[in-house]
C-alpha cells in the first residue's frame, strides 16, 4: 500500500521472516538447557584444573615448623636473642645495621626510605610473645633485669652449644653459661607447638591485622623453610620466581627478571639484588621511551621484523 502524502511505498509483510512458520514444532526447555550447559563446563573446569593446576601444597607455619623441626626452631629462636640472625643484620627498612645494605657506588638505594618497618628479632619474636601467655615463664624478669652486653653473651653461647650439640639438639647441649635463654627458647617451642605464636606475631597486639611480616622473617632466619623452598625449586638459584611450587611454572613474565640472577655479574655480587633492581629500571624506561628515542625508535625500518610476523598485512602494501 501506499502512504497518503508520500512518494514512500510501503509492501505488505509478505517477506520470508514475515510468513508463519508451517514446519514442525517441538517444546524447548531452557532450564534444562541451562543445566546440561552448567554441568558439562563444570566438569570440563575440573577436569582441566585436576590435570594441569599446581599443586595445592599446604601452608607452612610456626606451628608445622616447631613440630616438624623442633631443634632448628630453638636455635634460630637463640639467634634471634643474641642478635645474630639474618633479619637482625638486614638493615634497613627493619633495622639500623652498620654496613649491612647494598650500594651501588656511592648511591644507598636501601636507606633511602629507611626504617620503616623497625623489627627487634630479639623483644618481637621471643620476649614479648612469650609475655603474652597466661603464665609468663619466670626466666623473663631474669633477661629484662640483665644488660645488653651479658643477654647478647648468654644468648651467643647457646647458640654455638646448640651448633655444637649432636643434630642440634638442645637436649645434649653441654653445660655452660647460657643464663636463662635455654628456658625462655624452650617456652617458645612449646608456644609455637600449640599454635598460639602464630597468631601472636601476626596480630601484634591487634584483632584485625593481617601482617604477616614478622612470622615469615622468623620462619625464613631458620633452615627448614629455606630448606622447603629449595626442594620445590622456589630458591633464588633455582628460577624459583618464574616457579610456583616443584616444576609448575608461575610468573613467566618474570623471565628477564630472574635470568640476571643466573648470570655473572649479577649472580656473585653481593649486591645482587641493587644491581638487578636498577637494570630492570633501565630496561623498563628504555622500552617506555622507545618512541622519542633517536637511533632504537628507527630499528623497525632496519629490522623489519613486523612486516614478517603480519605478512599477510603487509603482502599488498
Amino acid at each position: 500500500m501506499t502512504r497518503k502524502g508520500s512518494s514512500t511505498s510501503w509492501r505488505k509483510a509478505d517477506d520470508v521472516a514475515g510468513r508463519p512458520w508451517t514446519g514442525s514444532v517441538r517444546e524447548y526447555d531452557l532450564i534444562k538447557e541451562l543445566i546440561i550447559g552448567v554441568v558439562v563446563v563444570g566438569v570440563l573446569v575440573f577436569g582441566v584444573s585436576a590435570i594441569f593446576g599446581s599443586p595445592d601444597e599446604p601452608s607452612v607455619s610456626l606451628k608445622t615448623w616447631a613440630t616438624a623441626a623442633p631443634a632448628d626452631f630453638v636455635g634460630t629462636a637463640a639467634k634471634e636473642l643474641a642478635g645474630t640472625s639474618d633479619t637482625a643484620g638486614y638493615g634497613p627498612p627493619y633495622n639500623s645495621t652498620p654496613d649491612a645494605t647494598q650500594n651501588i657506588g656511592p648511591v644507598d638505594f636501601q636507606s633511602l626510605s629507611g626504617v620503616r618497618l623497625p623489627v627487634d628479632t630479639a623483644n618481637d619474636f621471643v620476649i614479648a610473645p612469650l609475655a603474652t601467655l597466661p603464665s609468663p615463664p619466670a626466666e623473663l624478669a631474669s633477661w629484662t633485669a640483665a644488660t645488653d652486653q651479658q643477654r647478647s653473651a648468654w644468648a651467643a653461647a647457646y647458640s654455638d652449644a646448640l651448633a655444637a650439640a649432636p643434630d642440634n639438639d638442645p637436649a645434649q647441649v653441654g653445660d655452660g653459661d647460657y643464663g636463662p635463654v635455654p628456658a625462655l627458647t624452650g617456652a617458645l617451642l612449646e608456644m609455637a607447638r600449640q599454635g598460639s605464636l602464630d597468631g601472636v606475631l601476626q596480630n601484634g597486639g591487634n584483632f584485625y591485622n593481617m601482617d604477616y611480616t614478622r612470622g615469615l622473617l622468623f620462619l625464613g632466619d631458620g633452615g627448614y623453610f629455606p630448606d622447603l623452598a629449595a626442594s620445590q625449586h622456589l630458591s633464588g638459584d633455582q628460577w624459583g620466581v618464574m616457579n610456583e611450587t616443584g616444576d609448575t611454572p608461575g610468573q613467566s613474565w618474570l623471565w628477564l627478571f630472574s635470568l640476571l640472577y643466573q648470570v655473572e655479574p649479577f649472580k656473585s655480587a653481593p649486591n645482587a639484588d641493587a644491581l638487578v633492581v636498577v637494570t630492570m629500571f633501565v630496561l623498563t624506561a628504555l622500552l617506555a621511551l622507545l618512541p622519542f628515542i633517536p637511533g632504537l625508535r628507527s630499528l623497525p625500518r632496519v629490522i623489519p621484523l613486523h612486516r614478517l610476523i603480519w605478512k599477510d598485512y603487509y603482502r599488498n602494501r
